[in-house]
């Protein structure tokens, strides 16, 4: 606390329904926008839409919904690969406190999914945990600091006790001592006992919706701090109340409202994405109760790659190309399209190595010089925002694009990070920049157009030795406007 597409049929329904409404519910998103920009307007990603410049995925205030579940969606994948224990574990876990939730969030007149959701993501639903060893910091529950817990909220906290027990605990030798210890704590911090950690958690969050006349910016801030988040709006501007979370974050970016968005890129804890991350996990513990099946299914996926590229396209879900014939066969009906090579053009080049392994197979390498256009459409809007917002930047260097089954091979057979297995590239919807930038604000640019385009949910991605490895969303199909322009 204040611490800094299709899918295939064993998708349960539920969890078929959530991989689908994020991809439909972005493409309505950028649809909408797509078709009011273009013209003679420049594309500028990130730019917020002024005066000769257009960008397809915008904000727009009729759509903080939807941009709240896509970057729920977008930002899950961490908090699946962070629950400790796994995910199903902490959510059995953080459910065994629901009747403890229900009686606080009533107290206080919150939604008691949004108050389970900050146990769930402050301490996996372990009471006892500590960030670190010193119950000074982040303790209990809700993670809440010492300092703020007594001069805030109103707790007991002894610190001195609470330390002293603290080293007890860690040398108890027995289950017995280690209960009478944990015991101990609770009569003399409040942050170990449950019930009065949730009622502190009520206040702040009753403290903070006065301020702010919102709860999602009250939620917010529970972990970026009241302070902070306030100069964030400050910088941002607009009315007291009006400005929701998802217009500050979808609307700042180092174009557009660029002092707000630095305040954001700033926190080094990842606040920024907090919100989305709560309502991830406010997500898995509605399926955690109504269709555990389904989530035992997304957890799988999500757990099968170091990004949730398999939540995008789970293995079955989209057709892969077995053989160079079936990448010549989706080219003629454009269902794989070339990459144009422009640099001056695009901001991208073809690595000349792209294709290198075409000879074994005696193809002409330029087969595997293509994408889909949903995945062409997103690198050619991911390179103009670099461009944009680090002019003096080089060109991106795409090392990969599309695969058959046997090229994989090939690669797997000469790269340890490539797969034998489902890869990605086979079905046209993946491809890897290589990790070599003119600049640092190359480089800086890069990544936020990675971050920001995770957030909508229309990519994945993972940072690999040489490349970074990029798995495009169906939903990018309203970036297909962007090719040839």
């Amino acid at each position: 606390m204040c611490k800094r597409v299709d899918v295939p049929r064993s998708v349960t329904p539920r969890v078929r329904g959530l991989i689908l409404l994020t991809v439909l519910v972005v493409a309505a998103v950028g649809l909408t926008l797509a078709l009011t920009g273009g013209g003679k307007r420049k594309l500028v990603p990130a730019g917020g839409n002024s005066h000769g410049t257009y960008d397809p995925l915008a904000y727009s205030r009729t759509n903080d919904a939807a941009l709240e579940r896509a970057a729920a969606a977008g930002e899950g994948h961490i908090v699946f690969a962070k629950s400790p224990g796994g995910v199903l574990a902490t959510a059995k876990r953080t459910a065994h406190f629901r009747p403890l939730v229900e009686a606080a969030a009533r107290q206080g007149h919150l939604d008691p999914d949004m108050l389970e959701a900050i146990v769930f993501l402050e301490s996996a639903g372990r009471p006892e945990v500590i960030a670190g060893s010193d119950p000074q910091n982040a303790s209990g529950l809700t993670q809440i600091l010492a300092e703020t817990g007594r001069d805030l909220l109103g707790m007991h906290i002894d610190l001195a006790a609470s330390r002293r027990i603290t080293k007890r605990i860690a040398r108890a030798r027995s289950q017995k001592a280690l209960r009478h210890f944990e015991a101990q704590r609770r009569r003399i911090d409040d942050r170990f006992d449950p019930r009065k950690a949730l009622a502190a958690t009520v206040r702040y969050l009753a403290i903070a919706r006065r301020h702010f006349g919102r709860d999602d910016l009250a939620v917010t801030s529970y972990h970026m701090g009241i302070g902070n988040l306030t100069n964030v709006l400050s910088d941002y501007g607009g009315k007291k109340g009006k400005v929701s979370y998802a217009r500050l974050y979808f609307d700042s970016s180092p174009l557009h409202h660029a002092r707000a968005w630095s305040l954001l890129a700033q926190f080094g804890d990842d606040s920024s994405n907090y919100y989305w991350k709560l309502l991830a996990a406010k997500r898995i513990m509605q399926l955690y109760r109504r269709d555990p099946a389904g989530l035992r299914r997304l957890a799988t996926l999500q757990a099968s790659r170091a990004s949730a590229e398999e939540v995008l396209h789970p293995p079955g879900s989209t057709a892969i190309y077995a053989t160079p014939e079936d990448l010549k066969a989706a080219q003629a009906r454009h269902e794989l399209l070339r990459m144009p090579n422009e640099p001056g053009r695009y901001g991208f080049a073809i690595d000349p190595l792209l294709g290198q392994f075409a000879r074994r197979p005696r193809q002409p390498p330029a087969l595997y010089r293509a994408l889909r256009p949903e995945a062409l459409g997103l690198l050619v809007y991911l390179s103009a925002g670099v461009r944009a917002i680090a002019p003096k930047s080089g060109p991106l260097l795409v090392t990969s694009a599309v695969r058959d089954v046997l090229y994989q091979h090939l690669v797997a057979a000469a790269n340890i990070e490539a797969t034998h297995g489902y890869s990605l590239h086979t079905t046209g919807f993946a491809f890897d920049v290589r990790r070599r930038y003119a600049s640092h604000a190359e480089a800086e640019a890069f990544q936020f157009m990675l971050d920001r385009l995770q957030a909508l949910n229309l990519i994945s991605w993972v940072r690999e030795p040489q490349a970074i490895h990029v798995t495009v969303s169906s939903g990018a199909r309203v970036l297909e406007p962007l090719i040839g322009r």
